[in-house]
C-alpha cells in the first residue's frame, strides 16, 4: 500500500490563509500524473507555521480530494506528546491511512525517550505510523537499534520516512527490523541508492514539481541522474546561503502558474539569483 513515490505535499497561502482551490487543483495534478501516494501538513507543507485548525483543514482538504485513489499519509509530529497524540487521533478520525511522525525536535530526548515518545502515541491511537527521521531539523537521529525495538513493540509503526542521507544507517535499519517494515527515503537525491539497499519508495519534495518523471518509483529510479538539477533545489544541500525546503519548490511552482510563492515567516522569497537558476532549470524540463 505504501510505496513508490509519494509526495510531501506544499501548501498553498493566499493573503496570509490556505489556497483551498489551488491546493485541490495541486493534489488533483498530482494524482494525475500518477504518483503512489501523498503527505499533506509535513515540513514541506509549512506544518509547523500553522494553527491547529488549519492542520486540520489541510488534511480534511485533501482526504477529501484524493477520495481512496492513492493513500494519505498524515503529518501529525510534534516535540509535544500530548500534542502529537492529538494529531494523530484526529488523521484517524479524518480518514488518514496513515501518521507520519517526526522524532521530538529541540527537547533532545534520549533514544529511550525518543522510543517512549512514539510508544505512548502507539498506545493511544490505532493507525499505521511511519517514522520521520531528520536529524538535520530535529537535532537527534533515530538510531537503527531503537527504530528495531519500535518495529518489534509497537504494533502500529510500520515503517520510516529515514531522511539521513546515510545510506549505512538505511542498510542497518533494514537489517534490524522485520521484514515488512516500510524504509522511504526522505531525500530526493538518495531515491536510488535507497532502492537499492532494499528501500520501498520515497516521500519526495521533487515530485511537487515534476511528478510525471517521478512515478512509477521504477521510471523515478532509471532517471535519477537526469532529476539531479530539480533535487538540489528543492532538497538543498547544507548552505547557509541556500533558502530551505519549501521556499525554492514553491517559488518554482509560481513560475509555472500553479500557485503562490507566498511562504509564512520566518521562511521568505528567495533571493534574486535562486529565482533565475530556477528558471533556468525549469526551461531545461520545459516547463516555462
Amino acid at each position: 500500500m505504501f510505496h513508490g513515490t509519494i509526495t510531501a505535499l506544499l501548501t498553498p497561502f493566499k493573503n496570509g490563509t490556505i489556497d483551498e482551490e489551488a491546493y485541490r487543483a495541486h493534489i488533483e495534478w498530482q494524482l494525475e500524473q500518477g504518483v503512489n501516494g501523498v503527505v499533506p501538513c509535513g515540513t514541506t507543507g509549512e506544518s509547523a507555521t500553522m494553527s491547529h485548525a488549519e492542520h486540520e483543514s489541510a488534511i480534511r482538504i485533501c482526504i477529501d480530494q484524493v477520495k481512496g485513489r492513492v493513500p494519505v499519509i498524515a503529518g501529525a509530529g510534534s516535540n509535544n506528546t500530548t500534542e502529537a497524540i492529538s494529531l494523530t487521533r484526529f488523521a484517524k478520525q479524518a480518514g488518514a491511512d496513515a501518521a507520519l511522525l517526526i522524532s521530538p525536535y529541540y527537547n533532545k530526548p534520549t533514544q529511550e525517550g525518543i522510543f517512549q515518545h512514539f510508544k505512548a502515541i502507539n498506545d493511544e491511537v490505532a493507525l499505521p505510523m511511519f517514522v520521520y527521521n531528520v536529524p538535520g531539523r530535529t537535532g537527534s537521529n533515530v538510531l537503527p537499534a531503537t527504530q528495531a525495538r519500535m518495529a518489534r513493540e509497537l504494533e502500529h509503526v510500520i515503517g520510516c520516512k529515514e531522511a539521513t542521507a546515510n545510506l549505512v544507517q538505511v542498510s542497518n535499519i533494514l537489517e534490524q527490523c522485520p521484514e515488512d517494515y516500510i524504509l522511504l527515503s526522505g531525500d530526493d537525491f538518495t531515491v536510488l541508492p535507497t532502492y537499492a539497499v532494499g528501500g520501498k519508495g520515497v516521500i519526495s519534495v521533487t515530485a511537487n514539481v515534476l511528478p510525471d518523471p517521478n512515478a512509477p518509483s521504477e521510471r523515478r529510479a532509471r532517471r535519477q541522474h537526469n532529476l539531479t538539477p530539480v533535487n538540489d533545489f528543492a532538497t538543498p544541500r547544507p548552505n547557509p546561503d541556500t533558502e530551505s525546503n519549501p521556499i525554492p519548490c514553491k517559488t518554482a511552482l509560481s513560475l509555472m502558474g500553479r500557485m503562490s510563492s507566498e511562504v509564512r515567516l520566518p521562511l521568505c522569497q528567495p533571493a534574486e539569483s535562486t529565482v533565475k537558476l530556477l528558471r533556468e532549470v525549469l526551461a531545461s524540463y520545459g516547463r516555462i
